[in-house]
C-alpha cells in the first residue's frame, strides 16, 4: 500500500480516474429516488454522499452492549462556522468553499459549473449545520443522546429511507434500538432531501464523492488541500510524501502498523514503567479524594469506587484484535479501490464480531501509533497509546520528576477526565446515571465555574479569546492532572530523595517538565483555528493560565502578590 501512495507519477499519470467511474453514475442521475438510492451505496464504499449516516456505538445508558447509532452529518465545521461567524471563522469557511470549487474544476467543470455547484453544495451543508448543537452544548450527552426504538426513529423521520441505508451498508436486520445524537438537524436533513432541488443534490453528491478519497489522487488534490491548509493555518511547508503516505496507512490500517511501531519503539520495560506511574497517580488521587472537604461521605465513596475500576490501557493492547486478516491488498487496484475494499471488508468484521455481543471494556480504542492520551467515559478506561509514550512526554532515561511533570501530569489529566464536567455525568460501569447529590452538584459545578471564568478571559489573538465553558473539560483535567501528579511526586520523593539540578529544585524540575512539554511554535492563524474549533485551550494557556491556579507551583517558586501570574489564593480553583 505504500508503494501504491508513495508512486507519483503513476497517480498522477491517473489524474481523478480512480473516482471517474463514481462521478458519471452521479452524473447520470435523473430523479430524486435514484439520488437517494445512490447516496445510500455510496456511503457504503466510504464516499460520505448522504448527509446522515447509521453506525454501531456502545449504548451510554447500558454501556455494557451495542447498539445503532444514527444522526444527521453533511457538515464540514463546528456549527458556529455557520451561525453568526466571527472574523477568523467567516475566513476559514471563504477558505473552504474556494477549495470545494477548485475540488470541482479538477474533475472537469467549468469556473462557472463549479461555482454554482459549490454554492449549492454550501447552501445544504449551512441548512444542517445551522442546527446543529454549538460547541458548549456537544460536550453536554444529555443533549445529544436520544435512545429509542427502530420503529420510532421510522416514524419520526420518515423523510430517509433507513430500510435502504441499513441494507446498503450491510447493517444487521435485527436491529431494535437506536441512539440519536441530535434530532433537530436531522429533521432538518428529511427537509433536504425532500425540497433540494436533484441539480444540487447532484452537486451535493459529486463534491463529496472528490472530497472523500481526494488524499488517494493525484498531487493536484492534495496540493489544493495544502494550499486551504496554508491559508487556514499559516502552514508554511507540506509535509513530505513519505509522511502522509505513513498517516494515510496508519488512520487506515490502524493496529496492523501499530504492532510494527510497537516492535521497534515500544519495549516491555516501558510499558512497565508508565504503568507503575499510572498506579502512583491512582493512589495519589484517593488520597485527594479521601481529603476532599466540599464532597458528602456518599458521593465521595462512589467516586473511589469509579476511580478503582477504571481500566488502563498502556502502550498497546492487551489482546490485539488481528484485523490484519481482513486486509486484501490487491497490487492490479488503484490505492483508492484498494481502501474502499479495506473498510467495507473491516466494517463488516466489526459487525460480526460485536453485534449481540457484549462490550469489552478492556479493549483498547485507539491505535498504538498514535501521538494522544484519552478517557473513555463508556469504558471508564484511560488509554496512552505508545506513540505519546516517547520524549518530550515520556524519557525511560530521565529522572523520576521529569517523568512525573510530564506523563504524569497526562495521565492524572485523563484520570480527572472520568470527573471533570462532563466525565462525571458516567457512574464507574460507563453508563449515562446520575451518581452525586444535588448538593455535591452544585458545589461541583461552582468551583468548576472558576476555571470556566478565569480561562474565557485569556485573549489568545487580539479581540479572540477563549471559550472557558467550552474548554472546561480539558482545563479541569489540566488542573486535577497537576495537582494529581504532584502529590505523586512528592510521594515518591518521600521514599527515593533527590537533590537539587541545575540550580533548580525537583519541585521546579517538575513543574518545567510541564511547561516543556506544551512548548511550541504557533502561528496566530493557527491559535485562532484552535480557539474557534478545538476544545483544547492554546498551549500557552495550558501553562501561563492552569500554574497560577496550583497552589504548589508558588511553593516551588516563590510567587510574591507583585508577580504578574499571582492569583490570591482564596480565587484559585480547586476542584480535584
Amino acid at each position: 500500500m505504500i508503494c501504491l501512495y508513495m508512486d507519483s507519477v503513476s497517480r498522477n499519470k491517473m489524474g481523478y480516474e480512480p473516482i471517474l467511474p463514481y462521478l458519471k453514475q452521479v452524473r447520470a442521475i435523473k430523479t430524486r429516488e435514484e439520488a437517494l438510492k445512490l447516496m445510500a451505496a455510496f456511503d457504503a464504499k466510504g464516499f460520505n454522499t448522504a448527509p446522515y449516516g447509521i453506525s454501531l456505538s456502545t449504548n451510554p445508558f447500558n454501556s455494557s452492549e451495542y447498539l445503532i447509532s444514527a444522526g444527521a452529518g453533511g457538515t464540514s465545521l463546528p456549527q458556529e462556522y455557520y451561525d453568526n461567524p466571527n472574523e477568523s471563522q467567516q475566513a476559514v469557511v471563504a477558505v473552504f468553499k474556494n477549495l470545494n470549487k477548485d475540488y470541482l474544476k479538477l474533475v472537469g467543470n467549468s469556473d462557472d459549473v463549479a461555482e454554482r455547484m459549490m454554492q449549492a453544495e454550501w447552501a445544504i451543508e449551512h441548512r444542517i449545520g445551522i442546527k446543529k448543537l454549538n460547541q458548549v452544548d456537544q460536550r453536554d450527552p444529555q443533549k445529544t443522546n436520544h435512545l429509542m426504538t427502530w420503529e420510532q426513529l421510522l416514524q419520526d423521520f420518515k423523510g430517509i429511507d433507513w430500510i435502504g441505508y441499513r441494507d446498503a451498508l450491510g447493517y444487521p436486520q435485527d436491529i431494535d434500538k437506536v441512539n440519536v445524537s441530535q434530532l433537530e438537524p436531522l429533521h432538518e436533513v428529511e427537509k433536504v432531501l425532500a425540497e433540494t432541488s436533484v441539480e444540487d443534490l447532484k452537486a451535493y453528491m459529486e463534491l463529496h464523492v472528490v472530497k472523500a478519497y481526494s488524499n488517494y489522487l493525484s498531487d493536484a488534490f492534495t496540493d489544493c488541500q495544502f494550499n486551504a491548509i496554508a491559508a487556514i493555518a499559516g502552514v508554511q511547508e507540506q509535509e513530505p510524501r513519505w509522511k502522509r503516505a505513513v498517516s494515510v496507512l496508519s488512520d487506515n490500517l490502524g493496529e496492523t502498523i501499530g504492532k510494527l511501531y510497537v516492535k521497534e519503539y515500544f519495549p516491555e520495560s516501558s510499558k512497565q514503567r508508565v504503568y507503575r506511574l499510572v498506579k502512583d497517580l491512582q493512589q495519589a488521587f484517593e488520597e485527594r479524594l479521601k481529603e476532599n472537604s466540599w464532597m458528602s461521605d456518599s458521593t465521595k465513596a462512589k467516586a473511589l469506587e469509579k476511580l478503582h475500576a477504571m481500566h488502563i490501557n498502556v502502550g498497546y493492547p492487551d489482546k490485539w484484535q488481528d484485523m490484519e486478516k481482513f486486509i486484501d491488498i490487491r497490487e492490479n487496484d488503484n490505492l483508492m479501490e484498494n481502501f474502499i475494499r479495506i473498510k467495507q471488508e473491516m466494517r463488516q468484521a466489526r459487525i460480526r464480531e460485536r453485534w449481540h455481543k457484549p462490550v469489552d471494556k478492556t479493549r483498547m480504542p485507539c491505535s498504538p501509533q498514535e501521538v494522544n492520551a484519552f478517557y473513555h467515559p463508556l469504558y471508564n478506561s484511560i488509554n496512552f497509546p505508545a506513540a505519546i509514550l516517547q520524549p518530550p512526554f515520556f524519557d525511560p532515561d530521565a529522572d523520576y520528576v521529569c517523568n512525573y511533570g510530564t506523563v504524569g501530569t497526562i495521565i492524572g489529566h485523563e484520570m480527572s477526565h472520568g470527573f471533570d464536567d462532563e466525565g462525571c455525568l458516567y457512574d464507574k460501569d460507563g453508563n449515562l446515571v446520575n451518581w452525586w447529590t444535588a448538593d455535591d452538584k452544585a458545589k461541583f459545578d461552582e468551583r468548576a465555574k472558576v476555571l470556566a471564568d478565569w480561562f474565557s478571559k485569556q485573549e489568545a489573538v487580539p479581540g479572540l479569546y477563549v471559550n472557558g465553558e467550552k474548554t472546561l473539560g480539558e482545563n479541569i483535567g489540566d488542573n486535577g492532572g497537576l495537582q494529581i501528579a504532584y502529590r505523586a511526586f512528592e510521594n515518591r520523593l518521600k521514599q527515593e530523595p533527590l537533590a537539587t539540578a541545575d540550580c533548580f529544585t525537583p519541585a521546579q524540575q517538575f513543574y518545567l517538565s510541564y511547561a516543556r512539554i506544551w512548548a511550541c511554535n504557533a502561528t496566530p492563524e493557527y491559535i485562532a483555528l484552535g480557539v474557534n474549533s478545538d476544545v483544547h485551550a492554546p498551549n500557552i494557556f495550558r501553562v501561563n493560565a492552569a500554574l497560577p491556579m496550583i497552589d504548589s507551583w508558588y511553593d516551588a517558586f516563590g510567587i510574591q502578590p507583585t508577580d504578574k501570574m499571582f492569583i490570591p489564593k482564596d480565587k484559585r480553583a480547586l476542584v480535584w
